[in-house]
């Protein structure tokens, strides 16, 4: 809605004026009806109004210079005047002051309509043109992040004319040469500080939002926003650090969040901007191993590439489950600290990708050999392991396995210390003891006194399986470490874990493990 400010010393026409034109229809709004021009800019100083509908000839203050005023204050004003007067000084001043309309009283309400529609249309096009002008420029920054990451990331090398084009687009054509490729990145907030989604969201706007604030006084300084976390710059070799610290202040008065940032090694020509990028990205992935909210140059971050030691691996793993067995809380932080420590010198985010899903596959295994669920002790489903790929750092990563297993090695401790717990145990360790015999259940309610139905629905209760799945468990468990000793025959694996039938005994190792015994024995070897 366009708003008017209706002005006349004639009460007459004025409520006419107000009563009578469609404004609604028009699209307009009538925020005043004044009968003198003091009172009228009165209204003008409290909001701004679009279209001035004035009498000429009024006491105290006449329509021309009222409309002066609504000039001088808001050049985009539209004047309509309305008056008794025809003679041509009138028309002649108030066409000098852009009038869009000189209406004669007594007033035909069509012809003010038409001198409205007339000033709408107009009012309409300029709203028009002034949005495809802030569109457009809205998309200059745009264009020119787009352009500068195809100047980084493309792979293909680009003609010297389409090179020329792109160094004048990205104003790389106005700087000192050499420069540095730098990428900021906002540090993850949803471990440490328990942030939401939300204030990570708002945390990212803020960052997104200073950076711009912070380069726009700057001057010429190429940038592209590469993330919601993450934004490369090109800068001067004096200028990095003064303008990552003006980066850091500005958002540290809004925001408690940290900010790492990796500076590539100088470029000398527009070829080698690529090869800086990829030393600025690898810096700043850097903080996985030396810490977040910090200036990481790529000099620090190269480092040999290594082997990860198995044997190794698999001992520290073995302590660590050990130290969970006997809720040796100490010991799990040692262990845990060996496990990362073994990779800290590679310096490879997927080393350590790679040892999360090594350690996440060796619980796995370990607590379904006891029957238990990972996931169910964690009280978490298994996308929610995604977080491990969110952490920033190293040290991240191990205290939320630290914190993890501290979470399991207590509620096994709780559960082995229980009733249920200890009947379980010792059905599984009878079973085990009697393994190469044809042992029923009938045998196992024996030995514990109670009826065969009973000890059925103990077992099934205690442990989530029946007698006869609890059995082939372990007899395949046992089966698999047989397996792994050459000097023992495959009939003789079968007949010490309870099997006299060897075909049966290979159909039913396959539905478990979904190979042969014999498969399995070559694949150990």
């Amino acid at each position: 809605m366009y708003k008017v400010l209706l002005v006349d010393d004639e009460e007459l026409d004025l409520e006419g004026m107000k009563r009578f034109i469609p404004w609604s229809d028009l699209g307009m709004e009538v925020r005043g009806s004044v009968n003198n021009a003091l009172a009228a800019c009165e209204i003008m100083e409290e909001e701004p109004i679009d279209i001035l509908v004035s009498d000429v000839n009024m006491p105290y203050m006449s329509g021309l210079e009222l409309a002066r005023i609504a000039l001088e204050r808001r050049p985009s004003i539209r004047i309509i005047f309305v008056s008794g007067y025809q003679e041509f000084s009138y028309v002649q001043q108030a066409m000098s002051l852009k009038a869009y309309s000189y209406v004669l009283k007594p007033m035909n309400d069509s012809e003010l309509v038409t001198s409205l529609l007339k000033v709408k249309r107009d009012l309409d096009d300029e709203t028009k043109q002034r949005e495809v002008e802030m569109a457009y420029q809205r998309m200059i920054p745009i264009v020119k992040s787009d352009l500068l990451i195809r100047l980084l990331r493309e792979e293909e090398t680009e003609d010297s004319e389409s090179l020329s084009k792109l160094t004048v687009s990205c104003g790389l054509d106005r700087m000192n040469w050499p420069i540095r490729v730098v990428v900021m990145e906002l540090d993850n907030l949803l471990w440490r500080q328990g942030g939401s989604f939300t204030s990570q969201r708002e945390v990212s706007r803020i960052f997104l939002q200073q950076i711009h604030d912070v380069i726009a006084r700057q001057g010429i300084v190429p940038y592209c926003k590469l993330s919601s976390q993450r934004v490369a710059l090109l800068l001067e070799d004096e200028a990095v650090e003064p303008t990552v610290h003006k980066v850091y202040g500005a958002i540290q008065q809004l925001t408690p969040a940290s900010i790492t940032t990796g500076i590539s090694g100088l470029a000398y020509a527009m070829e080698e901007l690529q090869s800086s990028y990829r030393q600025a990205i690898e810096a700043v992935e850097g903080k996985m191993f030396l810490g977040k909210g910090s200036l990481i140059k790529y000099e620090d971050v190269r480092a040999e590439p290594g082997m990860l030691d198995s044997r190794m691996l698999d001992a520290h793993m073995n302590k660590l489950l050990g130290a969970m067995e006997g809720y040796e809380l100490v010991r799990i932080c040692d262990e845990v600290e060996g496990l990362f420590g073994s990779i800290t010198n590679l310096r490879s985010r997927f080393s350590v990708h790679n040892m999360s899903n090594y350690i996440i596959w060796r619980l796995d295994q370990y607590l379904s050999s006891r029957y238990e669920d990972l996931f169910e002790l964690l009280g978490m489903e298994i996308h929610h392991l995604d977080i491990l790929m969110q952490f920033d750092t190293i040290n991240d990563i191990r205290s939320w396995f630290v914190q993890r297993i501290f979470e399991i090695s207590e509620r096994l401790y709780e559960k082995n210390n229980s009733k249920d717990s200890k009947f379980i145990r010792n059905v599984i360790h009878t079973i085990r003891e009697r393994m190469s015999e044809n042992i029923t259940i009938k045998d196992i309610a024996q030995h514990f006194s109670f009826s065969p139905s009973h000890i059925g629905f103990l077992i099934k209760e205690k442990s989530g399986s029946t007698f006869n799945e609890l059995l082939v468990q372990l007899r395949m468990e046992k089966a698999q470490e047989l397996l792994k000793q050459p000097g023992l025959k495959i009939y003789e694996v079968a007949d010490q874990v309870g099997y006299r039938y060897l075909p049966y005994f290979s159909r039913q190792f396959k539905e478990r493990y979904g190979m042969t015994p014999l498969e399995f024995r070559k694949r150990e070897d």
